[in-house]
Formats: C-alpha cells, sequence, structure tokens
C-alpha cells in the first residue's frame, strides 16, 4: 500500500543513514584521538580497567625516583668505604714498616694520623642529601621498591632496607699505636680488624647498590609493559579505522541516494490523478 502520510521506505532509509553517520561520527574520533576507548561511554569495562592501570604507571614513576635517590645515596656510601678500604690497606703498611728497628716512628705516627683523619674524614663527607650509611648519626635507610597490588584491588607499597655499616663506631682507629715497635707489632691484629670491617661493610653496600639498580632496571620493564597492555586495550588500529572510514563514506553516500530515492516515491501517486 502506497500512502502520501506515512513513507516506510524513507523512515527506513532515514534510520540507516543515522546508523551510518553514527558509526562514521565513532570512526572519526578514534582517528583523531588515536584511541577506540576514548571515554566511559565507549566501553566503561575497558575504560575502568585502563584507568587502574594508569594510576600504577603514575605510581610506578614515583617509585622510580625513589629508588634513583636510594641508588644514588648507596652509592656515595660504597665509594667512601672503598676509599677507606684503600686507606686501612696503606695504614697496615705503615704499621708493619713500624716494627721494624732502626725505623722512624715519629714520622711513622704523622703518616698514620693524618690517614686516620682522613678516614675520619670521608665517614663525614659520604653523605647525599643528607642520608650518611657511614656514620651513627646516618642511620639505615628506607628505599620504596615497588607498589603490589593484589587480586581484590589492595596495593601496598614494598621496600628494600639498607642498614648503616656505621663506621664512625665500628673502626676505632685510636686502636692504632706505631709509637715504638711494640705498640706496632700489637697493632697489627687491630689493623686487621678494621681493614675487615671496612671490606664487609663495603661488600654489603655493594650488595645493596646491586639490589637497588636491579629493582630500578625491573621497575622500568614492568611501566614499560604496562604501558604496551593500556595501549592494546584502548589505542585505536588505525590501518583498520582509515579504512573503516573509507568504507562509511560510501555507505553514507548510498544512503544519502537512498533516502532521496524513498522521498521522491511518493510523487509516483500523482500519475494516479491525471
Amino acid at each position: 500500500m502506497s500512502s502520501i502520510l506515512t513513507n516506510n521506505s524513507a523512515m527506513v532509509a532515514l534510520q540507516t543513514l543515522k546508523s551510518i553517520n553514527n558509526d562514521l561520527g565513532k570512526t572519526q574520533s578514534m582517528i583523531s584521538t588515536g584511541k577506540a576507548v576514548g571515554n566511559a561511554a565507549d566501553n566503561s569495562a575497558i575504560w575502568a580497567i585502563s584507568k587502574v592501570m594508569e594510576s600504577d604507571v603514575s605510581g610506578f614513576k614515583a617509585v622510580s625516583d625513589s629508588l634513583a635517590l636510594g641508588e644514588s645515596t648507596v652509592a656515595v656510601a660504597s665509594a667512601g668505604a672503598e676509599q677507606i678500604t684503600e686507606l686501612l690497606n696503606e695504614m697496615k703498611e705503615k704499621v708493619v714498616a713500624a716494627t721494624g728497628e732502626n725505623v722512624d716512628n715519629a714520622k711513622i705516627t704523622a703518616d698514620v694520623d693524618e690517614l686516620k683523619n682522613q678516614i675520619t674524614s670521608i665517614i663525614s663527607a659520604s653523605q647525599f642529601n643528607g642520608s650518611n650509611l657511614l656514620d651513627t648519626a646516618g642511620g639505615d635507610i628506607t628505599v620504596l621498591s615497588s607498589l603490589d597490588r593484589d587480586a581484590a584491588g589492595a596495593v601496598t607499597a614494598a621496600n628494600i632496607t639498607v642498614a648503616s655499616v656505621d663506621f664512625e663506631a665500628g673502626l676505632d682507629l685510636t686502636t692504632i699505636d706505631v709509637s715504638s715497635a711494640a705498640a706496632a707489632d700489637a697493632s697489627l691484629d687491630d689493623i686487621e680488624t678494621l681493614i675487615q670491617t671496612a671490606v664487609d661493610g663495603a661488600a654489603a653496600l655493594g650488595a645493596s647498590a646491586k639490589r637497588i639498580s636491579d629493582q630500578g632496571e625491573f621497575i622500568g620493564k614492568v611501566t614499560d609493559a604496562i604501558k604496551s597492555g593500556i595501549g592494546s586495550l584502548v589505542d585505536a588500529d588505525m590501518e583498520e579505522a582509515s579504512a573503516r572510514l573509507q568504507a562509511l563514506q560510501v555507505q553514507q553516500q548510498l544512503g544519502t541516494q537512498a533516502l532521496s530515492i524513498a522521498n521522491q516515491a511518493p510523487q509516483s501517486i500523482l500519475s494516479l490523478f491525471r
């Protein structure tokens, strides 16, 4: 049945054209923004997941900064500990020399005193941003190392604690006496103990520095993996979007022509009245 009041063909063509225009608008938005899921209306579940992951990326940036600060602090302390070890080895040479006969103990004592002062100076100077792992006042440091999210969504912070080697208290330089051959001989065991303490401290700091460095590298890889995952969820496939855009433009043209033809159909009724 034909009617001049109701044009079913035109309504169908109009609805089809609206649908095509709607898809065309979405595709154009994908191409302009580069995202298939730009807001919650596009896909609420995927959008929510991506936002949680983006918050984790922001958190890991703070973790990376903390690890960098911790690594620098430990590196300074480690450099100081290694230098102190070298000075103690040099001091050992002086002690051994002082045990011999016919040596100038006064001059050796002066040299040893200078080495002691240098070691004390290094202990005080081995600080970074106010943190010093070689003296008593510096204490241990806690480095934020990760943010762990469990299956329920709860987030907890993980830390790496670097213990102070406390050379200020652990290295008792007053025990070293080279004022005489007998005193120097008695100091041999003491200098060996000091060297071992310094070596142990430097090794502990080196191990901590390696752990922090490895954790920093791991956090960087995790951050990159999360960013890649977010991209897989929300980024638009530009090749697909481009092909779809061209197809929709053709459909839009055909839809416009179909609507035009449908709107002309009622005019054929006029021929019945001629």
